[in-house]
């Protein structure tokens, strides 16, 4: 089971950034007979504590020995974490409780990794995304609404969500370049995606730095825009193993020579900073591979960027894109590497309602490719397509509660095991 897979590496974590403070990290002694409190609330899941604050739990009380949140699915009650809470004794006052003896003894379940530990620096292998050991992977995770919009729902409380219970991956960053977005205050919004990608690091998720450029629809607009901002951004996350590069989110109205050749100027400007990150570029047609704008996906098989490491986008939207859709992501997926860096369960707006069943085809294609996912989006927006329930990011609650009908059938996709 995914949940439990990050827990044991947060509070060594924890443990480590005390000892690096200076603070005293005891080790836990035998516990003795003591009257224990137990007048203490009620230690609950979710809640945060302090550094010798007392609960109970099952009939004893307990003392946190560190201050931490009991992010939901992270297993971190007192009982099973002593790293975070030192055992006062029973509720009757009597001792604390040995540890039964087994018989053999048995080994201690190996810690689970997070999946930038688990998978380090990724690269293209082939037509796939493979990890530092070589092994072909798949990625599943959100991506943000811009952010321009909906930065209240990129908090911690968020961030925690994603990656203790949804189990993400990968979290799109979306930085819109228009619309309020990147032209309106540069310095602003590039620390707004180095704030993200600490946050994301912190917690061993993937970063995909989204360039989301959508009006015009030709990217050499922006081209001098882009070359500022992914110069800032590769120059000071190149110590990062977990960043990937989307220099261009839906081109449209142009060819797919002109959407080429603003790669090829793209792509050297992170390579002099971040020269092993994986790139991702944007195919025509809001990036469809052509589909719709008429034509399909070998202008870009038969032409492709003169670059390596880089892999191309694909985009659906379930209620809108069909058959015709699915075929050329097919195709696509032997000839060249792709990543669908945004998909929806509803129209091409992110509007109207969910077509589970279509939306299931193209998952199950790419779990048969390993061709990695990002859903739009992780918001309380009103549209069908943003999985949170509207004012959920203002009162800060992302649990299953506030979750849209897209929002728990995503999540119950992305909660599924990893193959890592």
């Amino acid at each position: 089971m995914k949940v439990s897979r990050r827990a044991p590496i947060v509070v060594a974590v924890a443990t480590a950034a005390m000892l690096a403070l200076g603070t005293a990290v005891v080790p836990l002694a035998p516990a003795t007979a003591v009257a224990a409190e137990c007048s203490a609330p009620a230690w609950a899941e979710g809640s945060s504590y302090g550094a010798g604050q007392q609960v109970t739990y099952e009939g004893s009380s307990y003392t946190a020995t560190m201050a931490h949140t009991a992010h939901p699915g992270a297993g971190w009650d007192p009982a099973s974490t002593p790293t975070l809470w030192t055992l006062d004794g029973t509720c009757d006052g009597g001792p604390a409780p040995e540890p039964t003896p087994t018989d053999p003894p048995t080994d201690p379940e190996p810690e689970a990794d997070t999946p930038v530990a688990a998978n380090g620096q990724l690269a293209v292998c082939g037509v796939g995304l493979c990890n530092e050991q070589g092994k072909r992977i798949q990625l599943r995770g959100m991506s943000t609404h811009g952010t321009q919009w909906y930065s209240q729902c990129v908090t911690d409380g968020s961030l925690d969500t994603l990656a203790y219970d949804w189990n993400a991956d990968v979290v799109r960053i979306s930085t819109y370049v228009q619309e309020g977005g990147y032209e309106t205050d540069p310095a602003r919004f590039t620390a707004l995606v180095n704030r993200y990608i600490d946050m994301l690091t912190a917690r061993g998720m993937y970063a995909i730095v989204d360039w989301h450029m959508l009006e015009p629809g030709d990217p050499n607009f922006n081209l001098e825009r882009a070359k500022t901002f992914f110069t800032a951004i590769a120059e000071r996350n190149n110590g990062n193993n977990n960043i990937i590069y989307e220099v261009a989110n839906e081109p449209h109205g142009v060819s797919w020579q002109t959407i080429k050749g603003y790669h090829e100027q793209i792509i050297p400007v992170i390579r002099a900073k971040d020269p092993d990150a994986v790139v991702l570029l944007g195919t025509r047609a809001w990036s469809s591979l052509g589909v719709s704008e008429g034509s399909n996906e070998s202008e870009v098989v038969n032409n492709p960027v003169n670059a390596s490491n880089v892999m191309y986008t694909f985009h659906f939207y379930a209620a809108s894109h069909g058959q015709e859709y699915l075929d050329a992501l097919s195709r696509a997926a032997d000839r060249i590497p792709l990543f669908i860096t945004e998909f929806g369960t509803q129209d091409y707006a992110g509007e109207g309602g969910n077509d589970f069943a279509m939306s299931q085809r193209y998952l199950d294609l790419a779990a048969s490719k390993k061709i990695s996912w990002v859903n739009w989006n992780f918001s309380d927006d009103h549209r069908s397509g943003a999985v949170l329930t509207e004012g959920s990011c203002a009162s800060g609650s992302f649990g299953t509660g506030n979750l849209k009908e897209s929002g728990r059938w995503i999540r119950d996709r992305i909660r599924t095991a990893d193959d890592f």
